[in-house]
């Protein structure tokens, strides 16, 4: 991922002298596991403690005569071994290394987003809390629908952050695996002992069937809760969007002192944030689909995954990383405008309401289609001709409703006087 879209814990995680050292430490744990069956000398084991983090320059340079990363690496490490560096790498194969290496990188990935998902969370929870009662309109199909608060609409926003808690839980405990298994997988040249202290000393799970590597669609699983969590974050950023347009005016991006919004248009504040995090949205479905791309391999194992792995893994951390860490600012941030909203509910002349009076001639004894059309005639003129749907509902001789029982149709407390069930669902969270 670019610098631009890169944040400085998350590049650390996936940073290239921190995958050489976890390789080392594979290693050295996997010499351990040997030691304790008696195999390796002791003074092997030490010697490879002893070893210095394998200089990246050096390991390239050495890639260059070995055309293979992972042979590279293990003639580095061993040359400043010393007595008994024989020993690194024994009876392993490459992808016990980079696989279980990996397997590490993702799971300190998932934790620093678990983390981000937690900050995101109490951010728009608090946000929908200050704003449980701020009326406003409620659209479908981006026309006025019903009347609700602004709290509502983010109270739908905390409950789908949290599920996404609940999936990268799950996903980061069957993506933190490793595999010391050798060729092919069948523990052949190693045995299962060594494969649990490596896994064990690093943290991880251990993969229980890998034939020469850890399952891929683990990490398409891993993938896909990323891309999940980026289309959320993409609903967020089209609902501020729209709710900052010129013409509604509702909600917008906090704008810093000294920004700018246009090189050419001074009065313009764009909503960039959260254009920006739309466009991120759209790289991590893409990643999500090399990574399903990636579950079916030839026989035992083949590289074809390993190219794309390389870019899609950690992109896929860090752009969503930095959309999280965006989208909290946005949120905690946001400029709402409490008054333009009422401003714009009674900009609907009372046509939110039309289903409340709909309800109450069924009520009274209508048929539902007699009660729906009486109501829509009405609506078309308020519509049409810019008049109040309540007058002219009180005015029309075929709508059965005193001028109280319209009265309690177009009050804005009646639309949301049964929603407090939300707010006991969401004070459980």
């Amino acid at each position: 991922m670019i610098p631009r879209y890169s944040l400085p814990e998350m590049t650390a995680v996936w940073s290239e002298p921190r995958k050489l050292e976890l390789w080392r430490e594979v290693e050295i744990a996997a010499l351990e596991g040997w030691s304790k069956l008696g195999v390796v000398p002791v003074a092997a084991v030490e010697a490879a403690r002893a070893t210095t983090q394998v200089d990246p320059d050096e390991w390239k340079a050495r890639e260059e005569v070995t055309h293979h990363d992972l042979a590279a690496f293990v003639d580095v490490m061993s040359a400043s071994a010393g007595e008994g560096a024989e020993w690194i790498h024994y009876g392993l194969t490459s992808s016990d290394v980079v696989d279980t290496a990996q397997g590490v990188m993702l799971g300190d990935a998932a934790a620093l987003l678990q983390r981000r998902l937690d900050d995101l969370f109490a951010v728009v929870k608090a946000k929908a809390i200050e704003h449980k009662d701020t009326a406003m309109v409620g659209r479908t199909h981006g026309i006025w629908a019903e009347a609700t608060t602004f709290g509502l609409k983010l109270a739908t926003w905390t409950f789908e952050v949290d599920r996404h808690r609940a999936r990268l839980a799950a996903a980061k405990e069957r993506v933190a695996v490793g595999k010391i298994s050798g060729a092919v997988g069948t523990y052949a040249h190693v045995p299962p002992s060594v494969e649990e202290h490596v896994c064990t000393s690093l943290g991880i799970g251990v993969e229980p069937a890998s034939s020469q590597v850890v399952q891929r669609d683990r990490h398409a699983e891993f993938l896909a809760v990323i891309a999940g969590i980026g289309a959320t974050l993409e609903r967020f950023a089209t609902e501020i969007r729209h709710l900052q347009r010129s013409e509604v005016g509702e909600a917008r991006e906090p704008f810093a002192k000294g920004q700018k919004g246009s090189s050419a248009m001074p009065h313009k504040r764009n909503p960039i944030r959260t254009e920006n995090v739309t466009g991120l949205a759209r790289l991590l479905r893409a990643y999500a689909g090399a990574g399903f791309e990636d579950v079916a391999l030839w026989h035992e194992r083949d590289i074809s995954h390993s190219s794309v792995e390389r870019v899609a893994l950690p992109d896929a951390c860090l752009a969503s990383d930095f959309a999280l860490v965006r989208m909290t600012k946005v949120i905690d941030g946001l400029v709402v405008d409490a008054d333009r909203m009422q401003e714009n509910l009674e900009a609907t002349r009372g046509l939110v309401y039309s289903q409340a009076v709909l309800l109450a001639l069924v009520a009274g004894g209508n048929s539902r289609d007699e009660a729906y059309r009486l109501v829509q005639r009405n609506a078309m003129r308020a519509w049409d001709e810019g008049l109040q749907l309540q007058d002219l509902l009180a005015a029309d001789p075929e709508v059965d409703l005193s001028d109280d029982a319209l009265k309690v149709c177009f009050d804005p407390a009646r639309a949301v006087a049964n929603a407090s069930v939300v707010w006991d669902r969401l004070a459980a969270l």
